[in-house]
């Protein structure tokens, strides 16, 4: 007598954004916005928000800490290594501008992320 194996049918159960909190783990990637006047640009022209991130985050933990640090739904992250640089200053002084990691966040329409609150 041969028995059937079934497989118990699981349900995907999608969750909103509404009642998502950020932990404390979301706020260690994400280490501060950049503001120059190209991103500001992107800002307002693509509603494109740039930040500067820990070198070991990826592409998904940077994107659920956005969406959970300013309850925003976003659409794409890409993420950009700025490599150090070394620098003179005259012939005397020799130094290095460090680099770090950059991801560039795409939203939605209509989300804003607001980098001056008070």
């Amino acid at each position: 007598m041969a028995t059937k194996s079934t497989k118990k049918d699981t349900k995907v159960v999608e969750t909103e954004k509404v009642g998502v909190k950020a932990t404390i783990s979301d706020f260690d990637c994400i280490i501060e916005p950049l503001i120059t006047e190209k991103s500001t640009s992107a800002q307002t022209e693509y509603n494109k928000v740039t930040f500067k991130v820990k070198s070991n985050a990826n592409k998904t933990q940077i994107k659920n800490a956005v969406s959970r640090a300013y309850n925003v739904k976003v659409i794409n992250v890409s993420v950009i290594n700025v490599i150090s640089k070394n620098t003179t200053r005259g012939s005397k002084y020799h130094g290095v501008i460090s680099g770090y990691k950059k991801a560039i966040v795409t939203l939605a329409k209509g989300e804003v992320v607001d980098l001056f609150k008070e």
